[in-house]
């Protein structure tokens, strides 16, 4: 999904679009969804006015539509249960969950708001906090923080940097690119880190 083309094809009401997407991949499991390249264009067409709307509005709808998409996540986790795990479709299957699983046992309650920042983890994490019948009110508050950093911190990124380079505008496919090589960063990084940690106990046996 191209900002530039949403953007082009809606209007003014590209923003209402991208709120849609970022609600949809916090708590649908739709981990193909561009939630951070949409929050990074949605401040740099705000920042050289291509998109009428208030920076600081735009904030807070984005990220309370950020953790709303989270509560319905834990919300379904917490219906439907252990079943989502033995799915094998082409997004909500077992290897999925077992990464966002793992992640969750590495960092506990901060994953939701790590996870916020690593592909397909963010779609799955509130999820599997509901599976695990993580308290309600430790949900909502781990879960407000990673939505108001990650909704916030993207979208003014994009403000910011949209007001220092307005050429930015001109070379967003190139950002975009960028802002999806930086987010699987932590991604392969685990991966290393997994093949090290197997290759090790490989060794020692």
């Amino acid at each position: 999904m191209d900002p530039a083309w949403l953007l082009e094809r809606f209007g003014n009401q590209f923003f209402w679009v991208s709120t849609a997407i970022v609600f949809v991949e916090c708590g649908l499991l739709f981990p193909i969804l561009p939630g951070d390249s949409l929050l990074f264009a949605v401040g740099l067409f705000i920042a050289n006015k291509t998109l009428h709307f208030n920076i600081v509005s735009a904030c807070l709808i984005l990220s309370i539509a950020a953790f709303l998409g989270n509560v319905v996540g834990y919300e379904i986790g917490r219906a439907v249960g252990t079943p989502l795990y033995e799915r094998q479709g082409r997004f909500i299957n077992k290897a999925n969950f077992d990464k966002t699983h793992d992640f969750f046992d590495r960092y506990g309650a901060k994953a939701l708001v790590l996870g916020r920042f690593v592909p397909i983890v963010r779609t799955f994490i509130t999820v599997v906090a509901g599976v695990g019948k993580m308290e309600r009110r430790h949900f909502f508050v781990w879960s407000g923080v990673g939505a108001v950093l990650w909704a916030t911190g993207v979208t003014l990124a994009g403000y910011f940097l949209g007001s220092a380079f307005p050429s930015l505008k001109d070379h967003l496919e190139a950002v975009i690119l960028l802002i999806v090589a930086v987010s699987v960063i932590p991604m392969v990084l685990e991966f290393l880190k997994h093949r090290r940690e197997a290759r090790r106990a490989l060794d020692a046996a």
